[in-house]
């Protein structure tokens, strides 16, 4: 069934978007891919899905007139309908009967989609949209959501849009050894136990300003030590979700690389993978760390970026 909430009030719009998964549709076949997701995510959640369609009414020159004519805001307007019947559509034929509200709005993208994040539970977005350059791997939204949403942020990548998610890829969560991983490993452990697939935990111990300096000296350097004080750090880590998911099986893997690029290689063969916003050694105030940036752009699965908080 499908609900249009495109003239509901605001105080009503923030009651029936609480706590959904909520997706960004633009009428790409990178949302609609999303879509198809978010559609699988919200049945495993038992929660509502909620499609988002903002237009955004660019400023027409006239002689007599600031807004753009009415017959244009119409068009704009039609689109987006379009664009949603078409995703709720697509959300429909992924899980049969399930309830898809949608919304059409006006706005500027990024900041509607952010604000929407202060009460779902979830949001989704395509890696690129119908405004992406080719020789961008991810749209400009989906860094902005990414980097200040108010909840975990889903990204699905152009790589696996023409195809069916995998469902028995294991998911992979990154893990940096501070409590800034924690959202992460939250989001990892949950996703992975309603899917029913292992865990796979890396954590890498290899600082490239770090590497550079012990290169000089590689004979003062014991490795084994090292290695297995890591591996120490990430079983001390894993504890309490552990106990808290005994039934996931969880495959801890400690990796003397770079976090991106031993991240990069495992998401080659998983379904989900699970970051943090921001890492070690990240400065403070900036919205999104490097690996997740690079996750975001080279990956070739979802990712996920959970953030330690909601503000």
């Amino acid at each position: 069934m499908t609900y249009t909430n495109e003239s509901e009030r605001p105080a009503e719009r923030s009651s029936q978007s609480e706590n959904s998964v909520v997706v960004g549709v633009d009428g790409s076949a990178s949302a609609l891919h999303a879509v198809r997701w978010a559609a699988r995510e919200a049945e495993r959640r038992g929660a509502p899905l909620r499609l988002v369609n903002v237009c955004h009414l660019m400023p027409v020159r006239h002689p007599r007139q600031i807004s753009p004519p009415a017959d244009y805001q119409t068009a704009v307007m039609e689109q987006g309908r379009h664009w949603l019947a078409e995703a709720s559509a697509a959300a429909q034929r992924a899980v049969p009967g399930l309830a898809v509200v949608t919304d059409l709005r006006s706005g500027i993208a990024a900041d509607v989609l952010v604000a929407e994040s202060r009460t779902a539970q979830l949001m989704v977005l395509g890696s690129r949209g119908l405004g992406g350059f080719t020789s961008l791997l991810v749209g400009s939204v989906a860094v902005a959501l990414s980097a200040h949403g108010q909840c975990p942020v889903v990204v699905m990548h152009a790589a696996t849009q023409d195809g069916v998610p995998p469902e028995d890829d294991p998911v992979v969560v990154g893990v940096d050894g501070s409590e800034l991983s924690d959202a992460a490993l939250t989001f990892a452990f949950e996703a992975a136990a309603a899917r029913g697939v292992p865990l796979v935990a890396v954590h890498t111990w290899l600082d490239v300003n770090a590497a550079g300096a012990w290169a000089v000296l590689p004979g003062t350097i014991d490795w084994t030590w090292l290695q297995q004080e890591e591996e120490k750090l990430l079983d001390e880590r894993l504890v309490a979700w552990r106990d808290k998911f005994p039934g996931v099986e969880v495959r801890p893997l400690v990796v003397r690389d770079r976090p991106d690029r031993a991240l990069l290689e495992h998401a080659a063969g998983a379904q989900l993978i699970v970051v943090g916003t921001r890492g070690r050694g990240t400065l403070t105030g900036m919205g999104l760390g490097s690996v997740s940036q690079t996750l975001l752009h080279h990956a070739e699965c979802p990712v996920a970026v959970a953030r330690t908080d909601r503000t």
